[in-house]
């Protein structure tokens, strides 16, 4: 009897590391993917700032420019597949809970469902990308637009296009100051980071999730004016909303900034592809 409840510890145990593992696994390719994404979508927007925009700043943008390259269909598939593993990831953290102390809070598990769900449409639009190589696949600006139209034919629409504005202005209010505040800390091995390490990830945290951050909320501000205008066609997506920046009293050298934040914020999603405890 006690050898048979010892066996069934013993693969109770081994199921749950392979989980953790396949949990570990799945989180760090999804955060690998991320970066990717960002940094190309920065990279992009940097050559936008100085005179370069043939190639929209967007998640379109980066995958044609990744289906561009040598064996490029495989990235695009590794891409989507590293994306699955993100949502996969904020799933179990929906369903198990989050690391850290208030990780199995119903806060954090509805947060964790709101990222599941976003990664997993992200993930399903690279993959489409990837198998029909961006045939039909339309620019986030035209999204953005066509989905405040629909949303405003709705009762009380303009209403609803309104609130969802301002909640993604406040999600990009947010997103800043969790980066300034550099909260990410709460969530790293810092015992495995060197000095120099860590000062990589403060720069890139901070500078990256401000940068992130600012792009969040201006894009909910052009919402919300499309909401008030009633005017979908006010509505911005990321590409429109980078260029944006350049129109400003500061001119190309604000979307200098952000983007080159955006590559920072990729770097940092590499870094936390390394050393964030999952």
């Amino acid at each position: 009897m006690n050898t048979r409840a010892m066996t069934w510890r013993g693969r109770a145990g081994a199921r749950r590391a392979a989980n953790g593992s396949v949990r570990e696994g799945a989180a760090r390719a999804g955060l690998t993917a991320r970066g990717v994404i960002y940094l190309l979508v920065g990279v992009l927007a940097l050559r936008i700032a100085f005179g370069d925009g043939r190639r929209q700043a967007d998640r379109g943008g980066a995958l044609a420019e990744l289906a561009d390259k040598p064996f490029g269909a495989a990235l695009l598939w590794a891409l989507g597949v590293g994306l699955v593993g993100m949502a996969l990831w904020r799933l179990t953290e929906a369903l198990f809970g989050a690391v850290g102390k208030d990780g199995r809070s119903a806060r954090k598990r509805l947060l964790a469902v709101a990222r599941c769900v976003f990664y997993a449409f992200v993930a399903s639009s690279v993959l489409a990308f990837a198998v029909d190589r961006g045939k039909g696949s339309g620019s986030s600006d035209r999204q953005s637009r066509d989905l405040t139209a629909r949303a405003m034919e709705l009762p009380a629409g303009q209403w609803l296009v309104g609130l969802g504005g301002a909640v993604i202005v406040g999600v990009g209010v947010w997103i800043g100051v969790q980066a300034v505040r550099r909260k990410y800390h709460d969530k790293l091995k810092f015992g495995e980071l060197s000095p120099r390490a860590r000062r990589l990830v403060d720069v890139t945290g901070v500078g990256g999730g401000a940068a992130r951050g600012l792009v969040f909320a201006a894009a909910g501000a052009f919402i919300v004016r499309a909401a008030i205008a009633y005017e979908p066609d006010r509505a911005k997506g990321l590409d429109d909303t980078l260029r944006s920046f350049a129109g400003t009293p500061l001119g190309p050298w604000l979307l200098v900034c952000v983007s080159a934040g955006l590559v920072l914020f990729g770097v940092f999603s590499f870094a936390l592809a390394r050393w964030r405890r999952v």
